[in-house]
């Protein structure tokens, strides 16, 4: 049945719309397993009963009509068991109910599987059968396997509204995809995709090859200029490694062997539009077909610069659009140049159908301050051009058609982050320190230098961790160690006298560069972080030597190791850096060797945590790869993201592991994850000892907050409550609790809309 059971799949797929899916399910599955019925129920929302939907074998008006809730009759059995029932003869059942209106009465055998989907049941499969039989397992395994399948599918159908012929089902609907950057945008949809299809360019000859070459040429130039102008209104927002995005976008046309494609395909007498979308689309899907989601965010600008040139080719105006007020830009893969045409002060919010929160769109919301969901895979994107919808970039969720009520629980949120804000501001010149006055640092995570305007202003006392991949990632090649210094020296400068921590290059895992392939089966528990840098010293040697000569006359400079997972790992490391300082004192530089420091990210660090703190002059916890090792969960991915939480008694015992051993050593231990910048997060750290909290410069005035109205002794009590507890829920209710009772819960993460 294997064969049956994926050209069934497949058909569904290719399905039209919801009402197709059902019918070819019911059709196909009565076909394959030679049953007189095959029919499809369906969980309505609103009701929570299970109607009829789809039926071949069975009266076909009962469609719509017969609604069973849970636990009523043999289909809501299968309901609240959650597994397949298989009877013999179904009308001796005890939970049989008979509907005249489907005339099953005909029908004894009788075989239902749920259709589960992230642990609800949305519906049931029923096969049926006159004669007296049972099933057997083969028959039963197939119908569990499709039934499992399908559930993905119709679980789409359901939060696409696309059940709404169930009954009056809510106008509303929410999505969810991955939290990229934070914050609340409530405005209207504009729905934005390249004017012309590379896919759909047909096959056509020219007669004029030089005609046509002139077009090509002349198209290119007309895109480099128009990239050039689109770099040039986001001038004012980003710095010139941000900007950088464009100049790679204009080197990739300047490719001459890109071009020498294109027209060695005119030269054969295609036509120019189809000569130039053969070459970019060969590229797109070289691009796809990587596993790495960094090569796949890019084959998003090699199609984005393809439809560009082909408006060009095709010679066709390119149509002023019509942004409105409070846009909140949809695509299926934004790229950076459409975010640039929108006016800044109607641009609020962002949402890429596909894309990671390391992609570069990702990168830039987050230095413009625009909350943003990506990877919003279930949204369907083309039908929701000019609604409404509210973008939670805290929870990485989009809810359209928000009614009244969601409607005004977001816009409270807004007016309160305002306010809090506001409120927030005389904290930026007092210390951070308990209101017993123990004594903590405050510190930022930066990677643009938008950040650091946005990190002086709230009162940061320095840098915990300085993404130094982020100039990488906005290149399309490695950059010069002359290069590296200059912008180092921007961020020590911008913050001196105030200490930088630069964490070495980290790439691996969620962030690859395109120009330095890493392709693996599993890039967590991969080539990453120091295992890379390790293996190609002269890449590490540059990076630090750029640090050093960056740091010259300012001292502030700190370097940090990411990713170390034993001593062997370290010492290595710490001989290339001396090895670079040494080389640097032998040219005539007088540089002072930098701390020199580790994060503790994997599990073999918490348990070497005391061998690796004697050896470091600080260490650093990064909370957020941590906890995600701890638990075994990919927080990039929505089908577990659920299970990822900072507060889970594991990652607490962790932390306070780290840094009892830290201290033990006589050594610094700060933590740059999001639970630094979380303010019941943050108090529990106080209480374990960390003495530098490291977090995203938005959330640092609400932990200064939270620790200037609170006592280090009632912190210390706080923390021994919940270590004694077992469950995340039950830490994160117990933490919310006490703010409350503080009178501090503005300072919370706001509430979910629904």
């Amino acid at each position: 049945m294997l064969g049956s059971l994926r050209s069934i799949v497949q058909e569904v797929n290719a399905a039209r719309d919801l009402p197709a899916v059902l019918d070819i399910i019911v059709r196909r599955v009565r076909e394959v397993m030679r049953t007189r019925v095959c029919s499809v129920y369906l969980r309505d929302k609103q009701s929570g009963n299970y109607v009829l939907m789809a039926t071949r074998g069975l009266n076909p008006d009962a469609v719509g009509q017969v609604h069973l809730a849970p636990g009523e009759g043999l289909v809501g059995n299968v309901v609240t068991r959650e597994e397949p029932i298989n009877l013999e003869q179904a009308e001796a059942h005890p939970a049989y109910h008979y509907f005249p209106a489907t005339g099953e009465e005909r029908f004894s055998a009788f075989l239902g599987t749920p259709i589960i989907h992230h642990r609800n049941v949305l519906g049931v499969l029923v096969v049926q059968q006159a004669e007296k039989r049972r099933f057997d397992e083969g028959e039963e395994a197939f119908l569990v396997t499709l039934s499992a399948q399908l559930a993905g599918v119709i679980a789409h159908a359901e939060a696409t509204g696309a059940l709404a012929v169930i009954g009056r089902q809510r106008k509303e609907a929410k999505f969810r995809g991955i939290a990229a950057s934070p914050g609340v945008a409530i405005g209207r949809a504009h729905v934005i995709a390249p004017q012309v299809n590379l896919a759909t360019v047909p096959y056509s000859c020219c007669v004029d090859v030089e005609a046509e070459l002139e077009l090509f040429h002349q198209a290119l130039a007309a895109a480099r200029s128009e990239i050039r102008e689109v770099g040039e209104r986001l001038k004012d927002e980003l710095n010139r490694e941000e900007r950088a995005l464009f100049d790679a976008y204009i080197s990739m046309l300047d490719d001459n062997s890109l071009a020498v494609e294109v027209c060695d395909r005119i030269r054969q007498q295609i036509s120019a539009p189809r000569a130039w979308a053969e070459v970019m689309l060969e590229h797109v899907h070289r691009f796809e077909a990587m596993s790495d989601a960094y090569f796949r965010d890019r084959a998003a600008d090699v199609r984005d610069l393809g439809a560009r040139v082909l408006v060009h080719l095709r010679q066709q105006q390119q149509s002023r659009r019509d942004y409105p007020e409070n846009t909140v830009l949809i695509g299926e893969e934004l790229t950076a140049a459409m975010l640039a045409e929108v006016p800044r002060d109607k641009l609020i919010g962002l949402v890429s159908i596909k894309g990671s929160a390391n992609s570069h769109v990702a990168i830039i919301a987050r230095a413009m301050g625009l909350p943003a969901v990506m990877g919003a895979q279930e949204l369907p994107y083309e039908q929701v051009d000019g609604a409404e919808l509210v973008v939670d970039g805290y929870r990485g969720e989009l809810h359209i058609h928000p009614g009244r009520e969601l409607r005004r629980r977001f816009d409270a949120i807004v007016a309160e982050e305002r306010e809090l804000a506001r409120n927030l501001d005389h904290l930026a010149g007092l210390p951070a320190e308990t209101a017993d006055g123990h004594r903590v640092r405050l510190w930022v995570n930066t990677g643009l230098m938008a950040d650091v305007v946005r990190s002086l202003e709230r009162g940061a006392e320095g840098v915990g961790l300085y993404r130094t991949e982020v100039p990488f990632l906005l290149r399309d090649r490695f950059p010069s160690e002359e290069e590296q210094r200059e912008i180092y020296r921007e961020q020590l400068a911008a913050f001196a006298p105030r200490p930088v921590t630069m964490r070495t290059l980290d790439i691996g895992g969620d962030k690859a560069l395109a120009y330095f392939p890493i392709e693996e089966t599993n890039p967590f528990l991969g080539w990453r972080g120091i295992r890379v840098t390790l293996d190609h010293p002269e890449i590490f040697l540059g990076q630090v030597r750029a640090m050093m000569k960056a740091s010259l006359g300012l001292d502030n400079l700190r370097i940090m190791l990411p990713m170390i997972s034993g001593v062997g790992e370290l010492e290595a490391a710490r001989k290339l850096v001396q090895r670079a300082h040494t080389e640097l004192v032998d040219e005539g530089f007088e540089i002072q060797m930098p701390p020199l420091g580790i994060m503790i990210e994997v599990p073999s660090a918490v348990y070497q945590a005391r061998e690796l703190a004697e050896r470091v002059d600080f260490i650093s916890v990064g909370s957020n790869d941590l906890t995600q090792y701890l638990l075994a969960v990919d927080r990039n991915n929505s089908r577990v993201a659920n299970i990822y939480h900072a507060l889970h008694p594991a990652v607490l015992r962790a932390l306070c592991d780290v840094v009892t051993a830290g201290h033990a050593a006589d050594t610094k231990v700060g933590i740059c994850g999001e639970l630094a910048g979380d303010p019941g997060g943050a108090l529990l750290l106080v209480a374990m000892g960390y003495d530098v909290l490291s977090m995203n410069a938005t959330n640092l005035p609400r932990v200064k907050a939270a620790l200037r109205a609170v006592r280090k002794a009632d912190t210390d009590l706080l923390l021994q409550q919940v270590l004694a507890m077992h469950a995340p829920e039950e830490v994160e209710e117990t933490v919310q609790a006490y703010l409350k009772r503080l009178g501090l819960k503005a300072l919370l993460q706001p509430a979910a809309g629904q």
